[in-house]
């Protein structure tokens, strides 16, 4: 028996006269007007409804990381860069360390618009006479014209190697891995294939490997020995981990030898194996991650 002023839930009397109910129906229709497709709006839950968004916040680039893969300067650089607010978006100064790009949006540095640009790998085998830079004001023949039409991005060599020095040369628009690559502190691995316009004695090489004093400063290479398939002693492998200008060149002309030809044969563990004389190659996705292995790898101090 119910409590005495309380009446039972409506819905489930069955006493009610049709037209009650009808009217009833009539006013909750007016109310919660049915959607397309006769659906009513869903009733129940917390809190106003979460706004849909049309792109995964999560998947979207930081802008230190979208400068950096347009190859401007590595994401450390480019916090400063944002910081001091060099940077503009869609005609906006932004300072904020933490902003998304989003697609379609304009981002600006130094009168330049910029592409963030999915992250490039790629190794060439380079011929002699060719610059390693974008571009030359003198008109000469640069590595850019090899790999034309390799990709769509803009890419740019790591390092670079002189115009008559042959062998391996990374390009990429990843600037935190360049900028790790050819930091001084860097590990990187390089071997070259030496070739002299005479014989180098025995006591210059051990001269060389105990180091040298250059005009820069002290240099010593990791290693270097004869080639043994040529005993003539005219063509030797160094290996060095330096990045400093024609280093090879200036070791050898410090004991008074002249390179003839210099060929640069391992970079970062990559090899030219199957990669012929002016050709390139997309770097493999273990490659790229031994890559970045290999840059975070520094001297100790």
């Amino acid at each position: 028996m119910r409590e005495k002023g309380k009446k039972p839930f409506e819905k489930f009397r069955k006493d009610i006269p049709d037209e009650k109910r009808e009217e009833r129906k009539e006013r909750s229709s007016k109310k919660f007007p049915p959607k397309k497709g006769g659906l009513r709006p869903k009733l129940g839950g917390k809190g106003k409804k979460r706004p849909e968004e049309t792109e995964d916040k999560a998947k979207l680039p930081r802008l230190n990381q979208f400068i950096a893969r347009a190859g401007v300067c590595s994401r450390r650089e480019a916090d400063e860069l944002i910081t001091t607010g060099k940077i503009t978006v869609n005609g906006k100064v932004v300072r904020e360390m933490g902003w998304r790009v989003h697609h379609g949006d304009k981002v600006v540095y130094n009168g330049e618009l910029l592409r963030g640009e999915r992250p490039v790998y790629l190794l060439l085998n380079k011929p002699k006479g060719f610059l390693s830079t974008m571009s030359d004001e003198r008109g000469r023949k640069t590595v850019m014209s090899l790999i034309k039409g390799a990709c769509d991005e803009r890419v740019y060599p790591v390092g670079r190697l002189d115009r008559e020095t042959t062998g391996l040369l990374l390009f990429t628009n990843d600037g935190d891995l360049a900028k790790n690559l050819t930091h001084p502190t860097s590990l990187v691995k390089k071997i070259y294939h030496v070739y002299l316009d005479k014989p180098m004695t025995e006591e210059d090489l051990d001269a060389m490997n105990e180091g040298v004093e250059l005009e820069d400063g002290f240099m010593k290479p990791d290693i270097v020995n004869y080639v043994l398939e040529q005993p003539n002693g005219t063509e030797l492998g160094i290996q060095i981990h330096s990045g400093k200008n024609r280093i090879v060149r200036r070791l050898f002309e410090h004991f008074g030898y002249q390179v003839v030809k210099l060929d640069r044969v391992l970079f970062a563990n990559l090899t030219k194996k199957d990669l012929p004389r002016g050709k390139w190659r997309m770097l493999k996705d273990k490659e790229v991650s031994m890559l970045k292995v290999v840059a975070g790898k520094t001297k100790k101090k």
